[in-house]
């Protein structure tokens, strides 16, 4: 229900969903993309491929691997890498677009509170997107689903 939700088109608590197309549009009008997910999921599954933007995704965990326990320095680990040049749209993504919602909120919040002129989306239907009937990602929807660049390292 949440994924179906956060798939909705507008926004959901505040923070802006975008499809992986939109989110593609975003980067190219100088959006940013904090890639939230695991390191084993980066090394495994694959990463968003930027390099047709001459952009490298932000990688930083949510949630630490193996536990899942919070990363309790994620904030400020992206206002790090952001510096002084955080950009008009910063874009986050997780597996399925849950991670990546939290993440948002949760920098969205430092931004408003820092008073940075930066709007934190999300991309709603992650790298690897919904189960599909067969009970895998990455073919019903999602980044990789919708033909966008990635690679495998």
């Amino acid at each position: 229900m949440r994924e179906a939700k956060a798939r909705m088109a507008g926004k959901t608590a505040g923070i802006e969903q975008l499809t992986p197309p939109e989110a593609w549009s975003a980067l190219q009008d100088g959006g940013a993309l904090v890639d939230v997910r695991t390191r084993p999921e980066w090394t495994f599954v694959g990463l968003p491929d930027l390099a047709p933007l001459g952009q490298q995704p932000i990688l930083i965990e949510w949630k630490t691997w193996p536990v899942m326990a919070a990363n309790p320095g994620f904030v400020d680990e992206v206002m790090a890498t952001l510096g002084d040049a955080a950009p008009q749209r910063l874009l986050f993504l997780c597996r399925s677009g849950a991670r990546s919602q939290d993440a948002a909120l949760a920098v969205q919040a430092a931004f408003d509170a820092g008073g940075v002129a930066s709007a934190c989306c999300n991309v709603a239907e992650g790298f690897e997107g919904d189960l599909a009937s067969d009970g895998r990602r990455g073919s019903l929807n999602g980044w990789k689903a919708r033909g966008l660049p990635w690679r495998q390292s």
